[in-house]
């Protein structure tokens, strides 16, 4: 069996790429993050008996570029065939909706209204939610932004999408809007590293996540 901690943390330090931009998973700011993703970033590197370095980013594109460029060692994204080639992924810990959402006046219900001729949907560039409507819209059109929420009031959209927790924040705060409360998806969130790394190492990081999503691991006690 390969030594995980040498094959995972070359350099004697784990590096764990947070995305802070999605506060279901993070909160906090770069000197002091918290949340989900930075326990098990805590527990993993407290079960290898290593040094942990956070290394914080605003959206996920960014954390997962910096995994691919050698910047991390780890990272916590919503798994997706786009990022596949690139990452591996163990098995989710947690599963978040993404929703849209629209003005209070909008014709469009239901999920089905959305994906039409003339709808222009707010993404957050690079996020789960923006991959997953590349792939599948058939006539609805994306555009990116920052916040999929803020370019769909900037721009005037018909549509906007996110996550439900902030999206929903986001509607009590501007009522003139509402969600369509059905999901158009679910993000299931995962633990990655590089494809380069080796098979135990991997299905070590697999045991550990399996580990959380049961509840066998309590975390945020350290």
């Amino acid at each position: 069996m390969t030594n995980v901690r040498d094959d995972l943390a070359p350099t004697g330090v784990l590096r764990a790429s947070i995305n802070l931009g999605n506060p279901v998973l993070a909160q906090g700011t770069p000197a002091e993050p918290r949340g989900v993703t930075v326990d098990i970033a805590r527990e993993i590197a407290r079960r290898l008996d290593v040094p942990l370095e956070l290394v914080c980013f605003d959206a996920a594109r960014k954390s997962f570029e910096a995994m691919t460029t050698g910047q991390a060692d780890i990272c916590f994204l919503a798994i997706d065939p786009a990022r596949a080639g690139q990452v591996a992924f163990t098995a989710p810990y947690l599963a978040i909706e993404g929703v849209f959402v629209v003005p209070k006046e909008s014709a469009l219900t239901a999920v089905a209204d959305v994906d039409a001729a003339g709808i222009r949907i707010g993404v957050k560039e690079g996020s789960a939610y923006d991959l997953y409507l590349t792939r599948t819209l058939q006539a609805a059109t994306v555009v990116r932004g920052d916040e999929g929420v803020e370019v769909f009031r900037a721009e005037g959209l018909e549509v906007g999408a996110g996550i439900r927790q902030p999206v929903a924040q986001w509607v009590v705060e501007h009522p003139e809007y509402r969600l369509i409360e059905q999901p158009f998806m679910q993000i299931q969130q995962a633990v990655g590293t590089t494809k380069e790394r080796h098979p135990d190492t991997v299905a070590y990081l697999n045991t550990l996540v399996q580990e959380f999503a049961s509840g066998d691991i309590t975390l945020g006690e350290s």
